[in-house]
C-alpha cells in the first residue's frame, strides 16, 4: 500500500510540474503572420490591374562599394553591371511581368499566408494572381518554370484544387523537359552569355515541378530527368568541402567547359544563396526518391552551412567569403531558403534536432525587427535585407519576393512540426 501511495504521489508531482511549466512563447510567429497578411493585402490592392507582380525595391550602387565587397578591380566585373536605376526610381516598388523568373513567388506567398491564417481575403488574391500566370504554360524560354508555376499553381493545387491546374502544370513541365540534354545529363539554365551549356545550382529548385507532374501523370519521364540532373549536378557542382560553384558549363559531349560563381564574390567563393539552393534541393530529392545518397549529401551541405556561417543571428552575408564590415549586406533570402530546407531535413535523420534548432534560430532572427518589416512600410514586402546579385549591381540590400516566399514556407513547416495553428497563437 505504501509503495502504491508513493507511485501516486510521484505521478501527481510530475503532473503538477508539467502544469506549472511555462508555455513556450510563440508570439513572434503570431506577429510575423499578422505582418505578412497586412503587407500582402496592401501590395495586392496596390498593384491590382497592372498585370504585374512585386519583385523588390529599386536600389543603386557605387563602384567603390562594389570593389570593396568583391575585393578586386572594377575592370574584372564592370562589363556585367546593370545600369543604375534612375534617381526617381530608387526606394520605390519594382514590379516584374509574368515571364520574369520570380513571378510565381507573390502568388505562392499569398497561398501560404492564407493556409496559415485562414483569411479568405488572402485566398481571393492568391487565386487572382495565380491565374495571371496562365500564359507561362506556353513558355519555354527559361529553366525557372518550376519557381514560376510550382510555387503558384502547385500551392493552388493543394489548397484550392480544380480541373485546370493539372493541365497548366503538365504543359509547363513539358517545356522544362525540352530543355534537358541527354548527352550532358542536365537541364539547360540560361540562354544568354558566352557559356556553351550553362547549368546553375538554382536549377535544383525547379526539379520539384518535374517530381510533382511525374506523380500526377504517372509518367516517369519527368522524374527520370530530374534524377539525372541531380546526379550530374552532384558530381560536378561541388567542391570537397561541399560548397558549390554557381555555374557549371558543359561541352556538347558532357565534359565540363568551366566552373564559375557568377553572382558570388569570385569563382572560388561560396555564394550564400547557392548553398541554400543546394541543401534545399537535395533534401527534396531524397523526399521524392528515397535514395539515401541524396540525404547524405544534403546533410553534408547542411553541416557545411552551419560551420561556415559565422554571424551571430545566423543570417549570412551575401557570400560566405565576403569581407566582414558594417556595410557588408546580408541575404535574408538565403537564410529563408536554408531554414525551410533544414526544417524538412530535420525530419529525415536521427540527429535532425540540430537542423531544426538552426532553422528555428534563423526564423526567430528573420522575425525580429532587424529583418521583419513594420506594417505599411518596406513597399509591402515582409522581409528586409536580401541581396540579389551584388557583382551585377542588382538588388543589393533590398526586399526580394522569394525571401518572403521561403520565409512563409519555413513558418508553415515550423508550425507543422510544432503542431501549431493560428488559433493556438492568440
Amino acid at each position: 500500500m505504501k509503495r502504491h501511495f508513493v507511485i501516486l504521489a510521484s505521478a501527481a508531482l510530475t503532473f503538477a510540474a508539467c502544469q506549472n511549466a511555462p508555455k513556450e512563447d510563440y508570439s513572434w510567429i503570431k506577429n510575423s503572420l499578422d505582418v505578412a497578411s497586412a503587407q500582402l493585402m496592401q501590395t495586392a490592392e496596390e498593384i491590382d490591374g497592372t498585370g504585374k507582380f512585386p519583385r523588390s525595391i529599386w536600389t543603386g550602387y557605387t563602384m567603390d562599394f562594389l570593389c570593396s565587397q568583391l575585393e578586386r578591380d572594377s575592370a574584372t566585373f564592370k562589363d556585367s553591371l546593370r545600369i543604375n536605376p534612375a534617381a526617381d526610381k530608387l526606394g520605390k516598388l519594382r514590379l516584374c511581368n509574368v515571364y520574369d523568373w520570380t513571378s510565381g513567388f507573390f502568388p505562392g506567398t499569398l497561398w501560404y499566408a492564407y493556409e496559415l491564417t485562414g483569411n479568405d481575403s488572402l485566398k481571393t488574391e492568391a487565386v487572382k494572381y495565380t491565374n495571371q500566370l496562365n500564359p507561362v504554360r506556353y513558355y519555354g524560354g527559361t529553366h525557372d518554370l518550376g519557381f514560376m508555376v510550382n510555387c503558384s499553381y502547385g500551392n493552388a493545387r493543394r489548397l484550392a484544387p480544380n480541373d485546370t491546374i493539372a493541365a497548366v502544370m503538365t504543359e509547363t513541365a513539358d517545356n522544362l523537359y525540352k530543355r534537358y540534354n541527354d548527352s550532358i545529363g542536365c537541364i539547360r539554365s540560361w540562354d544568354f552569355g558566352a557559356w556553351n551549356f550553362p547549368v546553375i545550382i538554382d536549377n535544383m529548385m525547379n526539379l520539384d515541378l518535374l517530381f510533382t507532374v511525374s506523380k500526377m501523370t504517372r509518367d516517369s519521364k519527368y522524374k527520370d530527368i530530374a534524377v539525372k540532373h541531380a546526379n550530374t549536378t552532384m558530381h560536378n557542382h561541388f567542391r570537397p568541402d561541399y560548397t558549390c560553384w554557381h555555374v557549371v558549363s558543359y561541352n556538347d559531349d558532357g565534359t565540363v567547359e568551366r566552373k564559375q560563381t557568377h553572382q558570388g564574390k569570385n569563382d572560388d567563393s561560396s555564394w550564400a544563396r547557392g548553398q541554400a539552393w543546394a541543401v534545399y534541393g537535395y533534401t527534396s530529392c531524397f523526399r521524392e526518391t528515397g535514395d539515401s545518397t541524396y540525404l547524405d549529401f544534403a546533410c553534408h551541405i547542411g553541416d557545411m552551412i552551419m560551420d561556415k556561417v559565422k554571424t551571430d543571428d545566423a543570417i549570412p552575408y551575401w557570400d560566405y567569403d565576403a569581407p566582414v564590415t558594417p556595410e557588408t549586406p546580408r541575404d535574408a533570402s538565403a537564410a529563408a531558403v536554408t531554414a525551410s530546407g533544414m526544417l524538412e531535413l530535420s525530419t529525415m535523420v536521427p540527429d535532425g534536432q540540430k537542423y531544426f534548432d538552426y532553422a528555428e534560430k534563423i526564423l526567430k532572427s528573420l522575425s525580429s525587427p532587424a529583418y521583419l518589416a513594420k506594417p505599411g512600410e518596406n513597399c509591402g514586402f515582409i522581409l528586409m535585407h536580401s541581396t540579389g546579385s551584388l557583382p551585377n549591381g542588382s538588388e543589393i540590400d533590398t526586399p526580394l519576393n522569394y525571401a518572403d516566399y521561403y520565409y512563409m514556407e519555413a513558418l508553415k513547416r515550423y508550425m507543422d512540426l510544432k503542431k501549431l495553428t493560428y488559433k493556438d497563437l492568440k
